[in-house]
């Protein structure tokens, strides 16, 4: 199977590093993704939006002739979702990782501090303590080195959503920060969080408790989970 990884915010291909070999172990055939903007800390992140980075993925995805796995890592999750959208027809399933599908009209992220016109790394003070679980020290200060700003689009635009046919792409949710109960629990509550997720006709939930980044924190059972879900 050909994968398609989607890096979050501020990260490039690289950040798949230590899940790649194991996907490769399986037999699956991976391409890790550096979308636009993201290519240096020196690029030209102007006028990139969210429809940017969903066209690029789609670029992609029409390279194959069969259908594929997306794999999203938090806010490449709703990009991951866009391409759902837009090519309902070629994915063979979305793989969420902390992360789940974005509602028509909500943002990723519209309050994250916007510096010079694009958006650096915050202060690891902005996030919460469920996002830092397992991301010691050493980690952190390697992903403050290797973390390039993001298009402010990206995080702020709207997402516009056409085709109901995404939901009939099946889903995984790997569940790092909320164990998936908390998710389910969300759902029965008709939680605006939730809207999209539950219109989803097939969702599986894998817990792999750790923080938001578990490609550095827990890797290998992030290869792992990956793995099962295609399987």
């Amino acid at each position: 199977m050909d994968v398609i990884l989607i890096p979050g915010f501020w990260l490039d291909a690289t950040s798949w590093q230590q899940v790649t070999p194991l996907l490769e172990e399986a037999g699956h055939r991976v391409h890790p993704l550096t979308l636009p903007g993201l290519d240096s800390v020196d690029a030209d992140r102007s006028g990139i939006g969210l429809r940017h980075h969903i066209d690029a993925v789609v670029e992609v995805v029409d390279t194959f002739d069969a259908p594929v796995v997306l794999v999203g890592h938090s806010g490449g999750g709703a990009i991951a979702h866009g391409v759902a959208d837009a090519r309902p027809d070629r994915i063979a399933r979305v793989v969420y990782v902390d992360a789940g599908p974005l509602a028509p009209g909500d943002s990723i992220n519209d309050e994250l501090p916007v510096v010079d016109g694009e958006i650096p790394l915050p202060d690891w003070s902005v996030f919460d303590d469920a996002d830092l679980v397992d991301l010691d020290e050493e980690l952190r200060d390697a992903f403050r080195a290797r973390a390039i700003p993001e298009p402010t689009g990206v995080a702020y635009d709207p997402i516009e959503l056409s085709d109901e046919r995404r939901y009939e792409v099946p889903i995984t949710i790997i569940a790092c920060e909320f164990p998936s109960a908390v998710l389910a629990e969300w759902i029965a509550a008709g939680s605006p969080y939730t809207r999209e997720l539950a219109n989803v006709k097939q969702v599986d939930y894998v817990d792999l408790p750790t923080g938001h980044w578990p490609q550095f924190t827990k890797p290998v059972q992030l290869g792992q989970a990956i793995s099962a879900a295609i399987a």
